[in-house]
């Protein structure tokens, strides 16, 4: 019931420019990855292409080694959930789940039979004659899942399917699809410009800007080792601070750098020559409020702005190279507003990139 997804060199263009620039990308069996990036990026273009709604301008689309470039979507073998769920207000949650069946046509017996398993799987066994109106956003997420799922696809889309839910539900049922779609191995693409929805549900996550593929990675190197500024900025939060390079950074290899009378060494993800302006950065919770033994950034300054977050605190800081946050936990003994600090980062834990505009 699953398969691989092989995009190789998709365009797509509206207008002046194009959509989806030369995307090639493997999805494998069973793996669940993610589109992510801003508005406008071809994120959802390129979910559409290969749903089959869109024609490509060039490249190919192949789902279990069979092409399907120009195969119309409901021989696709793919099962989608939209933003909006699409459900048919006027028919049940069993016929909504049965309408790719019927299209299908599969037998009433055998039906009836995969949508009672498709609602088993989703947690909503009793409520197969309710109508949508009168179901919770959740409820009616999971419906659309069901459907989607009942036709037993190779490949399943998920078009921002958690947009319209509050954020407590959002929470929960991400973790309810990641699971579920473990528990079934299907192969599954995800759209979505939440980024910790794709940190939680993913195995890989393709970040897209500007209709190109930026970087494609496992969360945890996506979080710790972005391949430039836009994707560090994009994931999680970031502090920048204004450096120069004190010799060439080769791309992957540690460089020296300098900032505020201070010279560190930091991990460059793309190259840089030396004397070079650059920003070195690093992640909120890596700072510390205390001193720390090895190679580390000092730096004296004073916090600014505090943000109590529950468990967690946000510390505004202006500091003598420039403003930054540092994420500590919440308790006793933290600063207050005016109060000066020394803020100190490891330099394993900083980057270093290029000036971009």
């Amino acid at each position: 019931m699953t398969a691989t997804l092989a995009l190789d060199a998709l365009q797509k263009s509206f207008g002046a420019g194009p959509v989806v620039d030369g995307i090639s990308l493997t999805v494998e069996e069973g793996e669940f990855l993610t589109l992510l990036g801003p508005s406008g990026c071809g994120k959802t273009t390129t979910l559409n292409l290969v749903a089959g709604f869109l024609s490509p301008d060039g490249g190919r689309i192949a789902i279990g080694g069979r092409d399907v470039t120009d195969v119309p979507p409901h021989h696709r073998d793919i099962g989608l959930v939209f933003q909006d769920y699409a459900l048919f207000p006027h028919r049940t949650v069993a016929e909504n789940v049965g309408f790719g069946l019927r299209m299908r046509k599969v037998g009433r017996a055998e039906i009836k039979s995969r949508v009672a398993e498709a609602l088993a799987l989703v947690q909503l066994e009793g409520l197969a004659d309710r109508r949508p109106g009168q179901l919770s956003g959740g409820q009616r997420q999971r419906v659309a899942l069901a459907r989607a799922l009942v036709i037993r696809p190779s490949v399943l889309l998920l078009d921002e399917p958690l947009s319209n839910l509050d954020l407590k539900l959002r929470e929960d049922m991400r973790l309810e699809i990641s699971s579920l779609q473990r528990r079934l191995g299907i192969t599954t693409i995800l759209v979505t410009h939440d980024q910790g929805e794709a940190l939680v549900m993913s195995d890989r996550v393709a970040v897209m800007r500007g209709g190109r593929i930026a970087q494609v990675a496992d969360p945890a190197t996506l979080y710790t080792r972005p391949a430039n500024r836009f994707i560090a900025d994009f994931i999680g939060a970031m502090n920048f601070l204004p450096c120069r390079t004190q010799e060439a950074c080769p791309e992957g290899a540690v460089g020296l750098v300098a900032l505020n009378g201070q010279v560190l060494p930091a991990m460059a993800p793309r190259a840089l020559g030396p004397g070079m302006p650059a920003m070195l950065a690093f992640r909120p919770e890596q700072a510390k409020l205390a001193s720390m033994p090895g190679n580390a950034l000092r730096l004296e300054g004073r916090v600014d702005r505090i943000a109590y977050l529950g468990g967690r605190t946000e510390l505004h800081l202006v500091t003598e190279a420039g403003a930054c946050v540092v994420d500590v936990a919440s308790g006793v003994g933290l600063p207050g507003l005016g109060e000066p600090v020394m803020l100190t980062v490891s330099a394993s834990d900083c980057l270093v990139f290029p000036v971009e505009p």
